[in-house]
């Protein structure tokens, strides 16, 4: 996604959360903050933006998102467990309304046939409210992105950035 695309997509988002009344959190592993940063490059981004975790190694997801060591033993950093957690640990660990994660191989190196470069989990969690209790909704989904270092983490953000956007438009 090109610069300009980027940025009316931020606008477009701005605008939703600024409408609701909600804000934003990221926890990002292999775009290492370019979310946060396509975020905060629009002016007014902090009455929407309460923060963003760079968790790229397995110890900063435990230690920052709460996301348990086990769970990236038994899973993997780049799986739907891991991005799931990260996503509800950022809520949990933030004044956020909704949070996105993303966590993936960017390459050139580290993937595998399993999961090869251009694999990336992405999680979106919101606060929700029912009537005895406050919930977290949490919704995850496998994405594949081709293409270079730059373009797998491009691609990464403008996916992640719409997926806040579908969640915040009525269906």
């Amino acid at each position: 996604m090109d610069t300009t695309a980027m940025h009316v997509t931020v606008e477009a988002l701005a605008s939703l959360l600024l409408a609701r009344g909600q804000s934003l959190a990221t926890a990002e592993s292999c775009t290492g903050g370019l979310i946060a940063a396509s975020c905060t490059e629009l002016a007014g981004s902090s009455a929407w933006f309460e923060r963003g975790f760079v968790t790229y190694s397995n110890e900063a997801k435990t230690e920052l998102l709460g996301v348990p060591a086990q769970l990236i033993a038994d899973h993997g950093a780049v799986s739907e467990e891991v991005a799931r957690a990260m996503a509800a640990g950022a809520l949990a660990r933030s004044r956020a309304d909704i949070a996105v994660a993303v966590t993936g191989v960017a390459g050139p190196t580290g993937g595998s046939p399993a999961k090869p470069v251009g694999t990336v989990w992405l999680a979106w969690a919101e606060r929700g409210r029912d009537e005895a209790h406050d919930t977290v909704a949490v919704h995850a989904e496998k994405a594949w992105f081709p293409g270079d270092r730059q373009a797998v983490r491009g691609a990464t953000v403008a996916h992640a950035l719409a997926g806040v956007r579908n969640r915040l438009v009525p269906l």
